[in-house]
Parts: C-alpha cells; sequence; structure tokens
C-alpha cells in the first residue's frame, strides 16, 4: 500500500453560535495603576494591551468564539503568578490562565475581560529523575516536546491530545486530557504526582507528594486535575513516567456499516486484546481529513462507511504480529473490506495524521459544533444510532470520530444547511437530548474537552443540585471572590 469583555464579533465571522447567558457580577475595570503594578512584576514587554495580543487572547479552537481581555499578563516565575493573584485577588480583577489556546471548550475566553494569565514563559522543563520515572515540568511546555525529551532518556509519557504538536501541558492537566492511547495507559490524571499551584489569594502550595502512592488526607492533586482553571493556577508538574515500548504496529479496518464498526470495538476486548489505540472515523471524518491534508494512496470505495484504526504495541515483535493477526480475524467477521497494514514510519505518520486532523478538517468545511460524548464501550452503537436519529430529527447532519476504545467519541454537528433560526435555537434543544440519552447509557458529556463554557448550560443533565452545590463549594473554598476564569463550569 502506498500512501503518499464582550465584544462584537469579527466581521466576517459565520452566524453567531450557541453561547450560555453569563450572570456574573462585575469585576474591576483594569486602569493604568493596574497595568504599572503589573509592569513591576512581570517587566515592561510582558504586559500588553496591544489589539495584537488581546486577539490573540479572545479566542481558542472552540467554534468562533472572541472575548478580548483588557490585559495580558506574561509571568516567568511561580512568585511572579503569585504577586499577580494576590493584587487581582485584592482589587477584584477577574484572572483567565491561558495556555496554548487549543481548547475545544471555552475554557480559556476572557468572558469577564480582565486578565488573560498567558503561561507560555513557563517552558522549562525542570528535571527528568530518571531512577524514579518521574519528570518535573512547568506548564508551558508543549506536550510532544516533552514526550520526545524523556524518550530520549528510555521513558514514556502516554497521554497524547490531537494537539500534542501545539498544546501545553499545563493545559493537558487542566483539562485532564486523554489523546487515542488513553484506551491502554490511562489519561492525565493516571500521571500527575504532584502539582506545584497559586491559590487566588496568593498563596503557594504543594498539592501532595512525589510518590507512587499517598493516602494523607483529601486527594487535592487529583482535585485541581480537570478543574480547568477555576480552582488555581498551576506553575509546576511531577509526571510518572513508564519505560518506552519499542514497537508498534497500525492497521486500518473499513466497514460498510459504521455501526458494526462500533460493535468490532466491544469485541476486540471480549477477545482479550486491549491495543495501544482504537480509533473510530465514520465516512465523511476521514474523507474531509484526506482533502485537508491532500493526503493520497488511501483507497475508498464507496460503500465504505466508518473505519477503525487500530494500533497494538509492546517490545515482542512476533508478539505483535500475531495480535494483528487475530484482531484482524475478530473484525473480519464483519462486513469489512480488505484491512490495510501500515509497514512504514511514514505511513503510520500518515494515517496518525489523517486522524488528528480530522478536527480541523470539520471546521475548514462549514460552523460546527463538536461535542464530546462518552459512554460505556459496549454502548457506541446505540449512541451512534441515536446520534444518526436525532440528525434526521433536528436537521443537522453529524461527522464522528473518536476514541472509540474507550468509549469517547466526538461528535462534530455540521450546520450545513441549517436555518440561523434552527441552529441558534432548535439545536440546542437536540443537543440536550443527545445528552441525556448519553447519561442513560451511562456516560456523561465530556470525556475529554471540559466543560468550560459551552457545555456549561447541560451540568444539569449530568449533575442533581446536591451534587452541582457541592462543586460550587469546593469552587468557593478556593476562590471565595469568585476571580479566578469566571463563568466556566457553573
Amino acid at each position: 500500500m502506498v500512501f503518499i469583555k464582550l465584544v462584537a464579533r469579527h466581521p466576517f465571522a459565520p452566524p453567531k453560535p450557541i453561547i450560555p447567558h453569563l450572570c456574573i457580577m462585575p469585576f474591576k475595570k483594569i486602569d493604568q495603576e493596574d497595568i504599572s503594578f503589573f509592569i513591576s512584576v512581570s517587566g515592561n514587554g510582558y504586559v500588553h494591551t496591544d489589539e495584537e495580543q488581546l486577539s490573540r487572547c479572545a479566542s481558542d479552537h472552540t467554534e468562533d468564539l472572541h472575548y478580548l481581555p483588557e490585559v495580558v499578563v506574561q509571568p516567568d516565575t511561580t512568585d511572579q503568578v503569585a504577586a499577580i493573584m494576590r493584587y487581582c485577588n485584592t482589587h477584584y480583577i477577574s484572572v483567565t490562565p491561558r495556555g496554548a489556546g487549543t481548547g475545544l471548550s471555552g475554557g480559556a475566553l476572557p468572558v469577564t475581560g480582565g486578565v488573560v494569565l498567558d503561561m507560555k514563559r513557563f517552558n522549562r522543563i525542570l528535571q527528568v529523575d530518571s531512577r524514579n520515572f518521574q519528570v518535573t515540568t512547568e506548564p508551558g511546555v508543549i506536550t510532544q516536546e516533552l514526550q520526545e525529551h524523556v524518550k530520549a532518556q528510555g521513558l514514556f509519557y502516554p497521554p497524547d491530545p490531537a494537539s500534542k504538536g501545539s498544546c501545553f501541558i499545563g493545559g493537558n492537566v487542566s483539562e485532564n486530557s486523554g489523546g487515542p492511547r488513553a484506551v491502554k495507559y490511562g489519561v492525565v490524571k493516571d500521571y500527575v504526582l504532584n502539582l506545584e499551584v497559586v491559590l487566588p489569594n496568593g498563596e503557594i502550595i504543594w498539592t501532595g507528594a512525589n510518590v507512587l502512592k499517598n493516602a494523607t488526607g483529601y486527594n487535592l492533586t487529583q482535585l485541581v486535575v480537570g478543574s480547568e482553571g477555576t480552582l488555581c493556577v498551576i506553575t509546576k508538574i511531577v509526571l510518572r513516567l513508564i519505560p518506552a515500548v519499542k514497537h508498534d504496529l497500525l492497521m486500518l479496518v473499513p466497514f460498510r456499516s459504521a455501526v458494526q464498526a462500533c460493535e468490532a470495538v466491544n469485541a476486540v476486548f471480549l477477545a482479550g486484546f486491549t491495543p495501544s489505540a482504537l480509533e473510530f472515523m465514520e465516512r465523511d471524518a476521514i474523507e474531509w481529513s484526506m482533502r485537508y491534508v491532500q493526503a493520497t494512496g488511501i483507497n475508498l470505495p464507496p460503500d465504505i462507511a466508518a473505519h477503525l484504526l487500530i494500533e497494538v504495541d509492546g517490545n515482542n515483535m512476533d508478539q505483535l504480529y500475531a495480535d494483528a493477526e487475530a484482531i484482524t480475524n475478530i473484525v473480519q467477521q464483519y462486513d469489512t473490506d480488505e484491512v490495510l497494514f501500515a509497514d512504514s514510519h511514514e505511513q503510520k505518520q500518515m494515517l496518525w495524521t489523517l486522524r488528528r486532523k480530522v478536527g480541523e478538517a470539520v471546521k475548514s468545511n462549514s460552523v460546527y459544533k463538536e461535542e464530546d460524548t462518552v459512554v460505556p464501550r459496549a454502548e457506541l452503537p446505540e449512541l451512534l444510532t441515536i446520534i444518526k436519529d436525532l440528525g434526521r430529527e433536528f436537521g443537522f447532519h453529524s461527522v464522528c470520530y473518536g476514541h472509540a476504545g474507550d468509549g469517547n467519541l466526538h461528535v462534530n454537528i455540521v450546520k450545513a444547511g441549517m436555518s440561523d433560526e434552527d441552529w441558534n435555537n432548535k439545536l440546542s434543544v437536540g443537543i440536550r437530548r443527545l445528552f441525556k440519552e448519553v447519561v442513560r447509557l451511562g456516560g456523561t458529556i465530556s470525556g475529554e474537552h471540559g466543560i468550560g463554557l459551552v457545555q456549561r448550560p447541560y451540568m444539569d443533565v449530568a449533575f442533581n443540585e446536591t451534587q452541582m452545590a457541592l462543586m460550587r463549594s469546593i469552587k468557593n473554598v478556593f476562590d471565595a471572590k469568585g476571580i479566578l476564569n469566571p463563568g466556566k463550569i457553573f
């Protein structure tokens, strides 16, 4: 096989997306005295009020949302972050922490203006402790760079979100990111041992200890993981590592039925195999991605409805070949076409590029909304059927793909021929229906993208008022004045 402050939207922006109503007490507006203080802390070249920098921090990868901050501050040390937080807490100024801006739930958008705390200067890998299989890093390190750095020492940090080449490790911790290899190796929470954080009042604490077992008090570390920048600012991260694996095999399996592709996923696990990745892409997902990256060499017959991308890894090639052959026999019990094996590094890279670029490809085709549903793995076929039924009922087209091996299906709802009125009003009813079905199946409304701003209106689908009250109380303990990343989750 051959692979070759709310502001007006941009003047050419597509129809306004569904945005939850914000009900937040007004914060103090930034004035020159505040700017002077931030400059005294971070330095004159690292406090920005110019249009270019404000606009850069006004959006992320979530739809076309755009919220201008009043100032962008780029600290360089934990003490600087502490001084900024202490000042903002005293003066009731809102602070939105920001990593690389690759989020998909609006979690880093400064919806109340105020300060964007840009963590890009926290870009140092501080220590690799190869004896104890640990790395200490700052949050502004790009995830892929961290992976490559530890790999050079024979170590492996498995979580690998689609944006790993640009996202920051701090953002991954804040969102509890996953990625394709979560099915075998787990998500970010499974690797975070300890965190240095700055509380909204400026206090600096470590949340745990650099150990593999810790039954000492409440688990503050895991509370911060996935808290989306609403409780504290992460300034150092201690991650556990594992030995690097030497080999992997990758196969692409075409199915004539997308539902059967989902059924085959659980069959692989029931047979006793745990692939290092098992990804689902329905036809539009791989077709649009091929066009987006200008890939050639993959045959896509008209009767193919979906693909599974399956990877196995380990240190014994004979065992990997045996596993791949057995998995092939399992999936071929369904209505499949020829199973394709990537037999070179370049072919593997092309297949992974196609998978990782699906989101960007969909966004380039149409106005869209991305939902991040997750259900128990065996319920994937029913979930996919529900999505398509809702699309017919509400008039939307969906492009589905994701981490089928752990039940995490990304649902890209494409505007296509929907009227602006239906898109802005009727669609939210359909999304609520979808989330209710997800919860009925034993799942929840976000597997790895977080709640942020755009999923906030649907939290009542996943949690009752008692659960929500507990979470609000936790937020209040950390951030009594509510200055840190306001308008998110609640």
